[in-house]
């Protein structure tokens, strides 16, 4: 069946640096676009960055251009999202799903940014 299985958040300082992992499984992972989502408290879930099948074609949410770097590694099922300069802003849990999207979503990674 399928699984998305995100990690890597965690505490950071504002200004700080993480990188999350998304290993998918279940579906032709090769053959998909991927995109990150996040939710914070109290809003709903929004797009962040989203990545074509071959890594040719990278989109990002406004607000994380410049910030944020999506990645893939197709031999290993995995897709990544670089994050850098990190803001309170960005507290989040973050998601992988796959485009278009599987109803199912895996329990996401939590990222918090406070001092």
């Amino acid at each position: 069946q399928v699984q998305l299985v995100e990690s890597g958040g965690g505490l950071v300082q504002p200004g700080g640096s993480l990188r999350l992992s998304c290993a998918a499984s279940g579906f032709d992972f090769s053959n998909y676009v991927m995109s990150w989502y996040r939710q914070a408290p109290g809003k709903e879930r929004e797009f962040v960055a989203r990545i074509s099948r071959s890594s040719s074609s990278l989109n990002y949410l406004d607000s994380v251009k410049g910030r944020f770097t999506i990645s893939r590694d197709n031999a290993e099922n995995t897709v990544y999202l670089r994050m850098n300069s990190l803001k309170p802003e960005d507290t989040a849990v973050y998601y992988c799903n796959r485009v278009p999207a599987f109803q199912y979503w895996g329990q996401g990674t939590q990222v918090t940014v406070a001092s």
